[in-house]
């Protein structure tokens, strides 16, 4: 099929009976969008605060409890966030097209701040984990992504949810340093009350900081649609992605019922794990970014992905036989850190290159149930093979999780080089959306079109470099 350059464009556009949104304009981003961007990041890396916080020591703190004598209890305890949230987290973001966006994540930072109460004047584990449940009873993630699409425009939500990303991210890491230095000034009890003081703050930032939207709509490339639930599920790609972020977060849950035990069998107070955790985490950044560059531009990303999961293997088989080694243990955790850095950023792309337009709000919707239910199994696996089998059997279950995703990586298809671009349009017939498709297919670097009239929105598939972007906008500006 011939290609259009950008004066053809010009004249097919005086034939569609539509105009483009100013939304449209490639500015930087408003004012608007960088306060809802930037506030609903920071109320995003809170929630995920309020989990990674206790991590590096809570098996530590739950020995001295009623109960704490059982690892099965501690890892249940650990885990129980991720089910609750596995359970909530579509149908609050569902619950907010219908009752608004802001009373929804209200409410979650409700529940969530009430857990972290509870969880702080609790003196035993069975109270603690009523507590995770509750904090993860407050699934606020997918009303806050619908949130921000009703606040930023198509071609700045992608740049938008990246920074959020980023918040996750730097959570993650700011939560292994910080927790053993908090657990020496207040403690596991003392860092509960503080998340959960957060909370109230951070409802003070929803209501009053984050703007408000002029109109919710039901964004595809944000949202989960249940009618395209079943096509999501049947995608054997997008499944062996599902299947890979299930595995890292079970293995990271399960890792954290013992490694703070090896840890303190090496000499280390667990007020000073930080001495570990922080240069590690820092040292895997620095191969992080050349990993995933040479992985974008270069064309090579299911290389990296697939040695990232390699090196996850070879981390977890070392754990298992360098436990009672400290230097071991720390060479093994480095190796870690650097697979799960890598994993974690590139999953979300892979999800975003694979998932049909139309239906990348429904993939990651179920890419981060998938997720939660990784948290919540990992926990209670990991704690019932520490608690009856050692915990060498922990690092064994870890190693099997990586073994199978690396089976299954090994044979995914090569991702497609290809990044996604969203355009408002306005309001179109069936007929108009079937033209526009048929035009927008034939410029160079456009690999697939979905046009929906419903929602006045193109969604475009386009190769990462040398697509006729110019071209594109002229037609679907009408020439203007």
């Amino acid at each position: 099929m011939p290609r259009l350059d950008s004066q053809t464009a010009f004249r097919l556009a005086r034939s569609l009976p539509i105009t483009m949104s100013r939304r449209t304009d490639p500015n930087p981003m408003t004012l608007t969008e960088r306060r809802a961007t930037f506030s609903l990041a920071g109320i995003f890396g809170l929630r995920m605060l309020g989990m990674f916080l206790i991590l590096p020591v809570f098996a530590l703190y739950a020995k001295t409890l009623p109960g704490g004598e059982n690892h099965e209890m501690i890892g249940l305890t650990l885990g129980m966030y991720g089910l609750t949230q596995a359970i909530l987290l579509i149908p609050f973001g569902m619950a907010s097209d219908r009752f608004g966006r802001k009373p929804v994540i209200i409410l979650g930072l409700v529940l969530f701040a009430l857990g972290s109460f509870y969880a702080a004047r609790a003196t035993d584990l069975q109270d603690i984990l009523i507590g995770r449940a509750l904090q993860g009873a407050g699934a606020i993630s997918a009303a806050i992504m619908a949130l921000l699409a009703d606040l930023t425009r198509e071609e700045k939500r992608t740049h938008a949810m990246a920074l959020i990303g980023s918040s996750i991210g730097l959570a993650f890491a700011f939560s292994l340093a910080a927790g053993p230095v908090f657990y020496r000034w207040i403690g596991v009890p003392g860092m509960f009350a503080m998340t959960g003081v957060l909370a109230l703050l951070a409802i003070v930032v929803i209501r009053f900081v984050t703007p408000n939207p002029g109109a919710t709509a039901f964004h595809s490339d944000a949202e989960a649609n249940p009618a395209r639930l079943k096509d999501v599920l049947r995608n054997g790609e997008l499944l062996r992605l599902n299947w890979g972020i299930f595995s890292l977060h079970a293995a990271q849950m399960a890792m954290f019922t013992v490694v703070p035990f090896a840890l303190v069998a090496g000499g280390l107070d667990a007020t000073r794990h930080w001495l570990v955790y922080l240069p590690v985490m820092l040292a895997s950044l620095v191969i992080l970014v050349p990993a995933i560059i040479y992985g974008e531009k270069r064309g090579e990303l299911k290389k990296v992905f697939v040695a990232a999961i390699a090196l996850m293997f070879v981390a977890q088989v070392s754990l298992s036989l360098s436990m009672h080694l400290f230097w071991g243990v720390v060479a093994a955790l480095f190796s870690y850190f650097v697979a799960f850095n890598i994993l974690e950023a590139t999953l979300p792309s892979l999800v975003s290159k694979i998932a049909p337009p139309e239906s990348k709000g429904t993939a990651m919707g179920v890419y981060n149930t998938s997720q939660a239910l990784g948290l919540f199994f990992g926990g209670a696996v990991g704690g019932w093979l520490a608690q009856h089998l050692g915990f060498g059997a922990v690092f064994a279950f870890c190693a099997g999780l990586m073994a199978v995703w690396l089976v299954l990586a090994a044979s995914m298809a090569t991702p497609p080089r290809v990044k996604t671009q969203m355009f408002h349009v306005g309001t179109l017939t069936e007929e108009e959306a079937r033209r526009l498709a048929s035009n927008l297919k034939v410029f160079a670097g456009v690999e697939a079109v979905t046009v929906l009239p419903e929602e006045g929105a193109v969604l475009l598939k386009v190769a990462q470099t040398g697509w006729d972007e110019d071209g594109v906008r002229h037609l679907l500006q009408g020439g203007r």
